[in-house]
């Protein structure tokens, strides 16, 4: 099962990162993000969305 992280988390994986729902749903026109070793995950468009690592 993929591993869900709050935005701002800092010391993630590195890794490319695509926002899902509270609970790790489906979202419509989900954010994407690359994250560089040492780096924080950016903030999502709704405040209770999280990132899934892909």
């Amino acid at each position: 099962m993929p591993r869900i992280y709050k935005p701002g988390t800092d010391n993630v994986p590195s890794g490319k990162y695509h926002e899902v729902g509270p609970n790790g749903g489906h979202v419509d026109d989900p954010h994407h993000a690359t994250i560089k070793p040492g780096h924080r995950l950016p903030p999502t468009s709704k405040p209770k969305d999280k990132w899934e690592k892909r």
